[in-house]
């Protein structure tokens, strides 16, 4: 039997998000742009525009610098930015940091604060995050509406119902904290708990180093060592989620004992741990975190030859690290964050001295190392965006569904 194809209502339901998604991630667009890259007729955008601005997603207004071009200028269909929001959670080892963020990828506005090793526990860090949540809540438009939020987490997260299952550096215990953030903000929509690393990959290749880039693996340091995967174009996620666990692909049998068990996992031996502990800074009081490594590098900079040392120590076995990714996933792009960004640019040498003598040839001749481009940003731009997934596909039935309880 042959199959029927998509009905009229699927290629619509298809062209309203992708138009939706085009200028969430490129920006503001006139018809004539939206025509030409979607491969769709002006009376389609037309249509098309016509339902997203009736639904509050965009609005169409005249070029703010009008062209040479005789005769009338084609209409600028723009995000609505204020009126349409995600919230995104950013629970790191060191800081916690919540975020109200636009349709179009716009920050409105952000709580961040500082936290000590050890603090707050499951329930505690719930509160902080819904209170910093909430305060950003009130400040939005009468109008404005949250159409997702999402949490990223230092930890293995099970995708299918975002449970955390281990979380070596930031111990919730049993708080299940998407449904609880979900409770307590009472906005009518789950928050969905991802792998930090995971996210931060998300964000470089929406929006950051690796946009344009559909094979990439992205490495985010806080305490720990984490990345994330990106395969032709999609987010490598294993059979439940835990794939791109970089962090515990061990380097060194004879290394260090991570918290997961094994010894001389990547974690072990270039996380910020180590680097203060080979420079000579493990036991300064207060001293940690992204402003802790930050500081070893700077030292390494004006000349202090044990910085130095700890930096082509940790350089040489992220080598080792790259090097296996590499070979394995021939990534086009390899984008270091968090932690790690300085710890690269801090013992580059070092890193492309290993992958050239460590990773084959054929992979390791066209793939480029980078920084992040958003970061300390970069997962808090990652919950933002898998926030947005949902109305992305679908913008009306999610907008339906969420307006229903205030009509009825």
């Amino acid at each position: 039997m042959m199959r029927a194809g998509p009905s009229q209502e699927d290629i619509r339901r298809h062209n309203l998000g992708t138009l939706l998604r085009f200028v969430h991630l490129r920006g503001p667009a006139s018809r004539a742009t939206l025509a030409e890259s979607l491969g769709l007729n002006r009376s389609t955008i037309m249509a098309l525009t016509a339902d997203l601005t009736a639904a509050g997603l965009v609005r169409e207004e005249l070029p703010r610098r009008p062209g040479r071009r005789a005769g009338r200028p084609s209409l600028v269909v723009r995000p609505e930015s204020t009126r349409v929001y995600v919230l995104a959670f950013d629970a790191g080892v060191d800081r916690l940091a919540v975020a109200r963020v636009g349709l179009g990828g716009e920050i409105l506005d952000r709580r961040e604060t500082t936290r000590s090793p050890g603090d707050p526990d499951g329930a505690e860090l719930v509160n902080v995050l819904a209170g910093a949540a909430r305060s950003l809540v009130r400040k939005a438009g009468r109008d404005a509406v949250c159409v997702g939020a999402a949490l990223a987490f230092p930890g293995v997260v099970r995708r299918a119902d975002h449970q955390i299952m281990f979380g070596p550096n930031l111990d919730v215990g049993d708080v299940p904290l998407g449904e609880s953030l979900s409770r307590r903000l009472g906005l009518g929509v789950p928050v969905a708990v991802c792998n930090d690393a995971d996210l931060g990959a998300l964000a470089e290749h929406e929006r950051g180093a690796g946009v344009g880039c559909d094979d990439l693996i992205y490495l985010h340091g806080d305490v720990g060592v984490g990345g994330g995967i990106i395969v032709g174009g999609r987010l490598l996620g294993g059979q439940e989620g835990f794939g791109g666990e970089i962090g515990h692909m061990m380097v060194n049998p004879n290394g260090r004992p991570c918290a997961c068990g094994a010894r001389g996992c990547l974690e072990t031996e270039v996380g910020e741990r180590t680097l203060l502990a080979h420079a000579g800074r493990a036991e300064r009081p207060g001293e940690t975190g992204r402003d802790a490594v930050r500081a070893v590098v700077d030292a390494a900079d004006r000349g202090d030859i044990v910085a130095r040392e700890a930096l082509h120590r940790v350089g040489n076995w992220l080598g080792f690290g790259v090097a296996n990714l590499v070979n394995i996933f021939n990534p086009g792009m390899v984008v270091f964050g968090g932690t790690l960004r300085d710890i690269y640019l801090g013992s580059a040498a070092q890193v492309r001295s290993v992958l050239a003598s460590s990773a084959l040839a054929a992979p390791r001749e066209r793939v480029k190392l980078r920084t992040s481009a958003l970061g300390d940003d970069v997962t808090l731009v990652g919950a933002a965006e898998y926030a947005f997934a949902e109305v992305l596909a679908d913008p009306l039935q999610v907008l339906a569904r969420l307006r229903e309880p205030a009509a009825t």
